[in-house]
């Protein structure tokens, strides 16, 4: 199962709590899940409608909230509880993340960070709750939006601070971010840092099977235009057999000037960083003088490492990019045993399911050397031979 964090008002710790209980995640269950790590609160919902839509407002009611924890109580307080090891780890995870901006902002050692508000029981709460509910809905990868912030002040335990404020925005270093209309907080560090740790992209809503919508209110009176709400989108991944287009990157540059042996070396320097296919393909360049068309095919998150490998690794001083859709059928590696010995070769499924065998060239050059028969007539062998132990 897969989660979007829609965040077009930002993000909090109850708002992504309360918009998990709209979800579907009981606040019974929650409760009682808390109750063994932590004590001395009570967690009550309400309902409320922002902009006519509606969702949950949730409230930590807690008898004693003076207590200044450091992060090293709060490492112990999570490494003891009775929870699951990925509910540990991302908790765990997640605190790091508010200690070490903390720590950078304030000077200190990060085992003596004081957290103050974030070390109270409501934040507590709203962090391993969240990474509970998660486990509950057994969500397995979650994605977000690019995170808005804020403007303006507010006013906490040091004093008054711009917004956003220097620990949310240090949690926030390599995320996506862009501003918002709001005239107040509306990425908190606890917000920041559950959306740090849960989210492995950000970026347009990915493809799914829709199984449930959650909102989360938030409880500041933002100034903005939107809702203050927290969207979470809850469904099925959609399958490579399901799915047959994705999106990638293509990046494009002309070449002129540069020595013909470099081109081989930046080939495999791009590929084993990731890239999914490069290719050189000849042109004619102003003054008709003859250069190299390089095109590159890469996951869009990998575009800065390979245009910066363009840009250092040749002569070029620019390069043209796009983001494309592309369809492409199921494939994986699989080991087969043929007359030659096992060899690795490409499994491809087609849109109507059905499967033919590809060798993989490595292995093939591997069988031709070792057995000194020609490549071409080791490929025509074992692709002879696979194809029909399928069918059989």
């Amino acid at each position: 199962m897969m989660l979007y964090l829609d965040l077009f008002s930002g993000i909090s710790g109850d708002m992504t709590l309360g918009a998990f209980i709209d979800l579907g995640v009981p606040k019974e269950w929650l409760s009682k899940r808390l109750g063994s790590v932590l004590n001395g609160f009570e967690l009550r919902t309400q309902i409320v409608f922002k902009n006519h839509l509606r969702g949950v407002s949730l409230f930590v009611d807690v008898k004693d909230n003076t207590i200044s924890r450091t992060y090293r109580d709060i490492r112990d307080l999570i490494t003891l509880a009775d929870l699951s090891e990925p509910v540990k780890k991302k908790s765990l995870t997640a605190f790091e993340k508010i200690a070490k901006a903390e720590a950078a902002i304030h000077g200190r050692e990060i085992e003596d960070v004081h957290f103050h508000e974030i070390g109270g029981i409501d934040s507590l709460v709203d962090i391993i709750g969240s990474f509970l509910s998660l486990e509950y809905l057994g969500i397995t990868t979650v994605t977000a939006s690019r995170v808005p912030l804020g403007s303006g002040f507010v006013d906490c335990a040091h004093g008054r601070i711009p917004v956003p404020v220097p620990a949310t925005i240090a949690i926030l270093k390599g995320i996506p971010i862009m501003g918002s209309d709001a005239e107040t907080e509306i990425v908190t560090p606890t917000g920041a840092a559950i959306v740090a740790t849960l989210a492995s992209d950000f970026g347009p809503m990915p493809e799914m099977e829709i199984q449930g919508i959650g909102y989360g209110a938030g409880k500041r009176e933002t100034g903005s235009s939107l809702p203050n709400l927290l969207r979470m989108v809850w469904g099925k991944a959609v399958t490579r057999t399901e799915k047959a287009d994705e999106k990638v990157c293509v990046i494009k540059t002309n070449v002129d000037d540069m020595n013909p042996e470099i081109s081989g070396f930046v080939m495999d320097l791009l590929l084993e960083k990731g890239a999914l296919d490069v290719s050189f393909t000849p042109i004619f360049m102003k003054k008709n003088r003859p250069g190299i068309l390089l095109e590159v095919i890469c996951w869009p998150r990998d575009f800065d490492i390979m245009s910066g490998l363009i840009l250092t690794q040749t002569t070029s001083i620019g390069v043209r990019y796009h983001t494309c859709e592309r369809i492409v059928l199921e494939r994986e590696i699989v080991t087969k045993d043929t007359s030659l010995g096992p060899v690795q070769v490409k499994r491809i499924t087609d849109l109507e399911n059905q499967v033919r065998y590809m060798p993989e060239y490595e292995a093939c050059k591997e069988v031709s050397l070792k057995e000194n028969i020609p490549l071409r007539d080791v490929y025509d062998r074992i692709t002879a031979e696979v194809n029909t132990l399928d069918r059989d």
